[in-house]
């Protein structure tokens, strides 16, 4: 392992006229793509709130995912989200978490994302 800080964020998806399920299955999807690149972890956001009339004792919130990745991994991460939200149409991604020490919420393609991290980076650089 090395001593490169992690960056961690959430992804949350969403598509035109998805239902929960549709977007339940188009995260999981998401998920099991990214588990094959080399992110550090993936997974469902948990949600502390079972819905009613569920019995999940471990309940998700639909659409969300919670992925590490270490900072030389991130623009393939980025990619391969943006891969996969241009499978489809009207899917919307939108990124929130902690880069490089700044929280960022971003919503719009994985390439203006990409674009704002290397902004990011060289910002810390010159620290």
């Amino acid at each position: 392992m090395t001593n490169q800080e992690l960056f961690e964020f959430q992804v949350e998806i969403s598509a035109q006229d998805a239902t929960s399920e549709d977007t339940d299955q188009m995260t999981r999807q998401l998920a099991e793509e990214l588990r094959d690149t080399e992110v550090e972890s993936v997974s469902l956001v948990k949600d502390g709130n079972a819905i009613s009339g569920t019995k999940s004792a471990d309940p998700v919130t639909i659409g969300a995912l919670a992925i590490v990745v270490l900072p030389t991994v991130l623009p393939k991460v980025v990619e391969a989200i943006q891969a996969w939200s241009l499978r489809g149409q009207g899917k919307t991604v939108k990124f929130k978490g902690k880069i490089n020490g700044q929280m960022i919420e971003f919503e719009g393609s994985a390439e203006n994302l990409e674009k704002l991290i290397k902004k990011l980076e060289r910002g810390k650089k010159k620290k």
